[in-house]
């Protein structure tokens, strides 16, 4: 398969794509807070601030195809991003805790996991993030072929 192939299928399916790795995401949240018993700290609930509409809404897209959804969909994990970023030079540079500090409950550079001496949960979040907008990005314009066959479909 050629390049423009790969992305020819990303963009048909970037919209179930993206959700599916949203849902991936959010079970994730969920079993390290509910099941392994990590309470999430402030950076961590605005995160999940940004995450968990995306389910709903990249559901409801992949329920009607409407890509009209993508618009309100990349500004959010753009967002979710920039804190998953930010949350985890917290963790991994020094200097940088002193910034935003957590002053009350859970600290922010607190690392429940520590895989590989680099993957963390807030890590974990930041490659979500960044997956789901590289998907949604490429998907946002259909390719002209895929536009000719939601007109023959829809009679539009």
């Amino acid at each position: 398969m050629n390049e423009s192939g790969f992305l020819s299928r990303i963009r048909k399916y970037s919209l179930y794509l993206a959700w599916i790795v949203s849902l991936i995401a959010v079970g994730g949240s969920l079993y390290f807070s509910e099941i392994a018993g990590y309470v999430p700290c402030k950076l961590c609930w605005l995160q999940r601030i940004f995450m968990y509409p995306l389910v709903i809404i990249l559901g409801k897209a992949c329920y009607s195809d409407d890509r009209r959804q993508i618009g309100y969909v990349l500004p959010l994990s753009m967002i979710g991003g920039a804190i998953s970023l930010y949350h985890y030079m917290e963790q991994k540079i020094p200097g940088m805790a002193g910034l935003m500090p957590c002053t009350s409950g859970v600290p922010c550079n607190t690392d429940y996991i520590n895989w590989l001496g680099f993957i963390t949960i807030p890590f974990l979040a930041l490659i979500a993030f960044s997956l789901i907008t590289i998907i949604l990005w490429i998907g946002k314009e259909r390719a002209p072929q895929f536009a000719d066959e939601a007109e023959a479909t829809t009679g539009l």
